[in-house]
């Protein structure tokens, strides 16, 4: 009996080497666009409180804000690319075009010096982009992509969840 190779399943299953690729690249690029907003949220923190006490603060947090909202957009654009032709789920998409909103209304409150929701809703935004980040750097929650782990863990059967884990690796 022959053994098949990685390429072998995967041409069986219907995908191809560079199909394979091509999604590891668009989740890697999600991945990405996640962190760049998670960094750029936690530079907004850091230039607020300069904000307060130097006078470039306000220059920097303004040029803070403009990158943040462009990060922002940028993780709904590799969501659509993860979603769309990576094929992957549409859950993504939501959680990006949300943070989005969130953002845009973030800059409305900051341009109208309106720090008892701006502050707020910063600490907020933090949270869920760590949060966000945690979710697409883990690895259980990459593979739990999948169908047959996804109706594993529905199911309770914590045997198999390890034979597909352990699968999808090999």
């Amino acid at each position: 009996m022959a053994t098949r190779t990685t390429a072998d399943r995967a041409t069986a299953e219907g995908t191809t080497a560079d199909g394979a690729t091509a999604e590891r690249r668009t989740r890697a690029f999600l991945r990405v666009s996640i962190a760049l907003q998670t960094l750029a949220v936690y530079f907004q923190a850091a230039t607020a409180g300069l904000l307060l006490s130097t006078s470039y603060g306000e220059t920097l947090h303004g040029v803070g804000a403009r990158v943040m909202y462009g990060a922002s957009m940028l993780y709904v654009i590799a969501a659509v690319l993860a979603w769309r032709p990576g094929g992957g789920s549409a859950r993504p998409v939501l959680y990006a075009s949300g943070f989005l909103a969130l953002a845009s209304a973030q800059v409305v409150l900051g341009i109208a010096h309106v720090p008892a929701l701006h502050v707020p809703l910063g600490v907020l935004m933090f949270g869920l982009s760590v949060l966000a980040l945690a979710r697409g750097t883990s690895k259980f929650v990459r593979l739990s992509g999948s169908g047959r782990m996804r109706t594993c863990l529905r199911r309770g059967n914590a045997r198999a969840v390890l034979r597909t884990a352990v699968d999808s690796h090999e």
